[in-house]
């Protein structure tokens, strides 16, 4: 199994980016590069998942995704992976814990839209995520208000750093969260799975 995961070497800073990307789109891959650029990450590894917990629906099949996901994004520093079906893990706080053993002396950057900061405190393990690794949430079409008062952001906000200190994040020693604004692509996967075509693409 070892083997078929992604390389990094001790001392290199990744940040992960999970979901099921169904499918993956412009929007992914634009808060990849800013995420690349915003928090002093050396790669970005896309964790597309089997299934997502808080979805009532299956995602389509793990190779579509994955083929879009390349087609999607095709930047030398990001690699498009399905390690959580390979570790056999379905939440991310088992995925988190399993990287960290595959991967020692590696540092590990949860990366997420702002949406999913929102309803950050439903996520399982939510506490033990934000205690383990760094956090960089960059915001999204109409989520930034809520996202920032949400559970998570008050319970942490001692460990924010400030967005013009992004760059801090990928050495800072969790529990520490940035939130930044970045310029927005207004796309989702929901409205391209609703405008057809992708399930029998």
């Amino acid at each position: 199994m070892r083997n078929t995961l992604p390389f990094a070497t001790k001392g290199q800073v990744v940040g992960l980016l999970g979901g099921s990307f169904d499918p993956a789109h412009e929007g992914h891959a634009h808060i990849t590069r800013e995420a690349l650029k915003r928090f002093g990450l050396d790669r970005v590894w896309w964790l597309l998942s089997p299934g997502n917990p808080l979805k009532e629906h299956g995602p389509a099949p793990m190779a579509q995704r994955m083929a879009r996901a390349r087609a999607v994004m095709d930047h030398p520093k990001v690699e498009i992976t399905d390690i959580e079906a390979q570790l056999g893990t379905r939440y991310t706080a088992e995925t988190l814990a399993a990287l960290r053993r595959h991967y020692p002396g590696v540092r590990f950057v949860w990366l997420m839209g702002a949406d999913n900061l929102a309803q950050f405190h439903l996520w399982q393990d939510w506490r033990q995520i934000m205690e383990t690794v760094p956090v960089g949430v960059l915001a999204r079409p109409g989520q930034r208000i809520s996202a920032r008062m949400s559970r998570a952001a008050a319970l942490y906000a001692p460990y924010r750093i400030a967005g013009r200190n992004s760059q801090l994040l990928g050495r800072a020693t969790a529990p520490a969260w940035c939130f930044v604004n970045v310029p927005m692509v207004d796309v989702s996967s929901t409205a391209l799975r609703a405008a057809g075509g992708w399930r029998s693409a």
